[in-house]
Formats: structure tokens, C-alpha cells, sequence
């Protein structure tokens, strides 16, 4: 089968960029410093983003709902509001995508970065529903929508910065630190609550300890500003608007939608997987708090260890990725995490410490590592540059929205009336890992390929002449 070249291929007007050896006369790739400002703003993100799921289950359920609602239902609504952030991502990525690809992607992730940043300092300043009524939990869902929207294009952004300026060897171990970073931001948002659980009483940690931790993120945000402005758009994404017509095809989105559907629906399928990380990250801790009766502070260092553990097997995964494919890596990570999700479960139900931080390391921080220091170069290559962000965002926040959103709140419908039943949590996760395998099975393997190529692999010959028609188009014109 012959694959029509994307326009910038063979048979483009002389002076445009033909392939990897064109030269470039503005900026050049800077992988190292791409990365860099990929992890931190990942890591202020998912710090943002995880120092709310862990107050949700510690705090927010007392604070923000009446005092006579059941505990049941206070973890209810509680994981409702963690829900909602990943409920309207999809939206934040029909916008956010979109600017990534016209305007660029430093553009967006300096936006998200304070936008995020904005609304967890915000978090920690809300009056409680003792104060205000109901206005309180009206403003808590506002803030986490903000941090929904802001999150769909921040990510996407920092995944596409990071591949389009790493070399075609490694491709995979440079998204990584992405998804490194979102490691370490989720580490610190909850080892920053240890000491909080510890050392102050429960009056102090309701009143005011536990608005501290939404305060800190000001800091990060100063710390990723100043590292991102500095930071340039990588040579791939100018080349395509170069390459582009003057009178471009509507919008990135419309190009998405026209040509790209399949794609971004085998990513929301393949995101799923997110499914273990919200069970675990959220579900877990509420269950062995507040059903099984374990020690707040002690849950808490099961997600340090796992968190820590990534930092290392993160980008050790990708680098086999870069060696063997894409594919087998992520496939692996995402059965082996969701089986061991059971032998989890079961060991925080039956309060065994041992097994609990043994067991937690290993699903979290070893095998779903797996599938989360893959993802990354694994999805972004499934679109050609000129609408990379546009059907990343999209595809991961479908995903993300619905393992997300609606995980915390049918795994505890799904637990029973006394939320014991963790065997059938385990089950919701494996269900949902099975979805994950199968999308990405159907993917092509690129780990071998330039961005050029997979510019070509993924234009269709429509798409390709539509483009070549619209510059021919806006050559006439300009004569």
C-alpha cells in the first residue's frame, strides 16, 4: 500500500521543509530543557490535582457537606467533586487542544500553569459549610472545575513539547519525565499531609491545617514560570505551520474530527487504564480509612513508597520502550496492574501493613508504571504534528473523565451499603484494564519511526490533498 506523503513531503514547492535533514533557521530541538519544563509544570499539576483527592478523603467530606450526612454519604459526595475535575476535562480539551496547535504549545502551558495554580491556592482560602452553607460546596466544584479544564491542555501540551524536540531514539524515556513528574507532583501532595495527619489534633487539621497544602502550590507556580518562559517551540510544530496553508483547513479541531476520529477513540479506550490509579489513589485510601479503620498518617506512606518507586521504574520502562516497541510494554503494565489490584485490596481489608506496602509498591509504583511511562510517546504518535495536541487532549481526557469521574462514585456503589466489598472494585478495575488491552492492541508500532514518517503514516491521502488544494488555493490568491 502506498501512503500518500503529508504536504512537506516529496513534491512540495521548493524552500519547504522535506524531512528530517531540512535545515532550520529558527529554533532548534532542546530536549533537555523540554523535558525539564515538562516535569515541573507535570509536577505542579498533579500536585494541584492529587492534594485535592487526598483532602477529599481526609477532610473535604467533614468540612464542605452538612454535619448530619452519613459517612457513607459524606465519601460520596466527596469523591463527586474529585469526579467532576475529570468530567469536564473533555471540554478544557476541545479548547485547549486547539490553541496548543494554532497558537503553540508554550502558549498553553504557560496559561494551564496559572490556571491551575490559581485555583489550588483558591481551595485553601473557601469558607466550610459551617461558615457559608451551601455556597461552600458550590465554590469547592467551581475551583475543581478550573483544575479540570486547566489539566486537559496542560498535559497534552507538555507530552508534545517534550516528544517533538527529543531525538527519534528516544522519544519514549523523553515524554516520560512528563509522567515522572506527575509522579513526584502526586508524592509530594500526599507526604505533604503526613505531617499535618501527625502532628496536629483533628480540631487543628479541620480548622486550618489543611489548607496549608493548597497554599504551597503558589510556589511551584513561581518555580515553572521561571523555568517555561525561557522555554522554545520545538522544530516539528514549525515546520507544520510553515507547511500549512495560508488558508488553513477550519480549525486543528475540524482536521481532528474529519480525519483523526479513530484514533482519538482507541486513546480513550486505552486510558482506561487510569482506572487503577484512581482506585488506588482515592477509593483505597477512603475504604481503609474510613471502613477497615486504618491510621490515616500510616495510608498515606503506602502512596509516598509507590509514588517514590516510580520516579525510578518510570523512566526504566520507557527506555525498554525505545528498545522493543511501545506496544508490549503498555500492554504488560496493563494487565499485570489490574490482577494485582485484588491481592492489594485484600491485604488493606484484612489491615495486613506488610502486604499493604509491599503489594501497593509493586502494583502502583512497578507494574502500572508499566503502562504510565509509555503512554506518553505511545498516544502522541498516533497523530501527525499538526494536530498532535488537539487529539491527544481529546483523546486522553475521554478517558481520563470517565475512569476518573465516574470511578470513585461507582466503586463505592459498587462496594455495598457497609463499603466492604472490595472484590468487586477489583473487578470494575479489571473490566476497564480489558477495555485498555484491546485499544491498544489495534495501534501501530512507531518506536522506529521519524515524526516525518509519522506525519505520512497518519495523513490520508484525502487529508493530504485537501491541504495541497488549500495552499495551491492561497497561492492564487496571493498572486
Amino acid at each position: 500500500m502506498t501512503t500518500t506523503p503529508a504536504p512537506g513531503g516529496p513534491g512540495r514547492p521548493p524552500g519547504t521543509a522535506a524531512g528530517p535533514t531540512a535545515a532550520h533557521t529558527g529554533p532548534v530541538k532542546t530536549p533537555k530543557k523540554a523535558a525539564l519544563a515538562s516535569w515541573v509544570g507535570s509536577a505542579l499539576e498533579y500536585y494541584d490535582f492529587a492534594v485535592y483527592g487526598t483532602a477529599a478523603a481526609l477532610v473535604l467530606n467533614h468540612l464542605f457537606f452538612p454535619k448530619d450526612t452519613s459517612p457513607g454519604m459524606g465519601i460520596l459526595f466527596a469523591m463527586g467533586t474529585v469526579g467532576v475535575a475529570y468530567i469536564v476535562r473533555p471540554l478544557g480539551a476541545l479548547v485547549m487542544g486547539p490553541l496548543g496547535d494554532r497558537l503553540g504549545r508554550k502558549f498553553v502551558l504557560m496559561l494551564t500553569l496559572f490556571l491551575m495554580g490559581g485555583s489550588t491556592f483558591a481551595v485553601g482560602c473557601l469558607p466550610t459549610y459551617g461558615q457559608v452553607g451551601m455556597l461552600a460546596p458550590v465554590l469547592l466544584v467551581l475551583c475543581r472545575v478550573i483544575q479540570g479544564l486547566s489539566a486537559s491542555g496542560e498535559q497534552a501540551s507538555a507530552i508534545s513539547v517534550s516528544l517533538e524536540h527529543a531525538d527519534d531514539r528516544h522519544r519514549a524515556v523523553t515524554t516520560s519525565w512528563t509522567l515522572q513528574g506527575t509522579q513526584f507532583g502526586t508524592l509530594l501532595a500526599t507526604a505533604v499531609f503526613i505531617p499535618f495527619t501527625l502532628l496536629l489534633s483533628e480540631e487543628q487539621l479541620f480548622s486550618w491545617g489543611w489548607r496549608v497544602p493548597f497554599w504551597i502550590s503558589a510556589v511551584v507556580v513561581l518555580t515553572a514560570y521561571l523555568i517555561r518562559r525561557h522555554l522554545e517551540e520545538p522544530p516539528a510544530f514549525e515546520d507544520a505551520q510553515q507547511e500549512m496553508p495560508d488558508e488553513k483547513p477550519a480549525t486543528p479541531l475540524s482536521v481532528m474530527f474529519k480525519y483523526h476520529r479513530a484514533a482519538v477513540l482507541r486513546i480513550a479506550a486505552a486510558a482506561l487504564i487510569n482506572t487503577v490509579n484512581v482506585v488506588f489513589l482515592v477509593w483505597s485510601l477512603s475504604f481503609a480509612t474510613s471502613v477497615v479503620g486504618l491510621e490515616r498518617s500510616t495510608m498515606l506512606w503506602v502512596s509516598v513508597l509507590a509514588n517514590f518507586v516510580a520516579l525510578f521504574t518510570i523512566p526504566a520502562w520507557a527506555m525498554l520502550a525505545d528498545r522493543i516497541g511501545r506496544k508490549p510494554v503498555f500492554i504488560a503494565g496493563v494487565f499485570g496492574s489490574a490482577l494485582m489490584m485484588f491481592p492489594y485490596l485484600a491485604a488493606v481489608s484484612a489491615g495486613n501493613w506488610v502486604l499493604i506496602f509491599v503489594l501497593g509498591a509493586l502494583l502502583s509504583g512497578v507494574l502500572y508504571s508499566m503502562a504510565n511511562g509509555v503512554w506518553p510517546a505511545f498516544y502522541a504518535e498516533m497523530f501527525p504534528t499538526r494536530v498532535r495536541v488537539s487529539g491527544l487532549a481529546l483523546g486522553t481526557q475521554i478517558g481520563f473523565a470517565i475512569s476518573g469521574g465516574i470511578t470513585p462514585i461507582l466503586a463505592t456503589a459498587v462496594s455495598g451499603a457497609q463499603g466492604d466489598n472490595w472484590f468487586n472494585v477489583a473487578l470494575v478495575v479489571c473490566g476497564a484494564a480489558l477495555l485498555s488491552a484491546i485499544a491498544a492492541f489495534t495501534a501501530k508500532e512507531t518506536k522506529s519511526r521519524s515524526l516525518r514518517e509519522i506525519d505520512n503514516l497518519h495523513t490520508s491521502r484525502t487529508e493530504a490533498l485537501e491541504i495541497i488544494t488549500l495552499d495551491k488555493q492561497g497561492v492564487g490568491h496571493r498572486r
